[in-house]
């Protein structure tokens, strides 16, 4: 059987020329990003908001969550993907970077299915539980800071309906979850949620060695 192939720098290139479908509205939000500091490093790739995008549309979502903004470029892959009237909560812990995605998901023609919420996500979290009930979200994106990623997951669960996806980003971490040196509180909590996520017998999941590291999460 064979095993995983080696990824060069000129095979991702060719992947890209053969899959990526991209337009100047998400090319001009990814280079806007990209001038901010930490912007590169904090944005998902553009391969990535495809696939989120294939994601909200295979689950035939209606309803989306996404944990944690930054300039929105997720969030505008996402709810392209949306039907008209779809809606998706995106919540970070500010504001400041609203300024620059608002420009391109109006241009995007998808502002009224986007709604922010500034705050701290396990409080929005709990306050969705209580507006919309448990069960009632077709996919949740979790992406943001990673030391409570186990509680963004748990409460994440509680609010997908069954069939629905948990999508989590970031889950090797660098390759940080690997190192035994790794201590600090982000490294310990990826790997936490990841020893979880394999024995939860709540969900079907799969860990892709895309991007860094993208695990799915099916709610039986």
């Amino acid at each position: 059987m064979a095993d995983q192939i080696q990824s060069s720098h000129a095979l991702l290139e060719y992947v890209r020329d053969v899959s990526l479908r991209d337009d100047p509205v998400l090319r001009g939000l990814r280079k806007e990003t990209a001038e901010l500091p930490m912007g590169t490093a904090m944005q998902v790739m553009a391969e990535e908001g495809q696939l989120l995008a294939l994601l909200v549309t295979l689950c035939g979502a209606t309803r989306v969550v996404e944990i944690g903004t930054f300039t929105g470029y997720s969030a505008l892959c996402m709810a392209r993907a949306l039907p008209p009237h779809g809606r998706l909560v995106t919540c970070d812990i500010t504001d400041r970077w609203a300024a620059t995605a608002a420009p391109y998901w109006r241009e995007a023609g998808v502002t009224d299915r986007i709604e922010l919420r500034v705050g701290d996500a396990c409080a929005t979290l709990e306050q969705l539980l209580t507006e919309w009930g448990p069960d009632s979200v077709d996919l949740v994106f979790v992406d943001a800071d990673k030391a409570n990623y186990p509680r963004y997951y748990e409460a994440a669960l509680s609010l997908t309906r069954p069939g629905g996806l948990v999508v989590v980003d970031n889950t090797l971490f660098f390759g940080r979850v690997i190192d035994p040196g790794a201590q600090d509180r982000d490294t310990v909590a990826v790997r936490e949620l990841n020893r979880l996520l394999h024995e939860d017998e709540r969900v079907d999941m799969s860990l892709l060695t895309m991007a860094d590291g993208i695990t799915l999460a099916r709610k039986r």
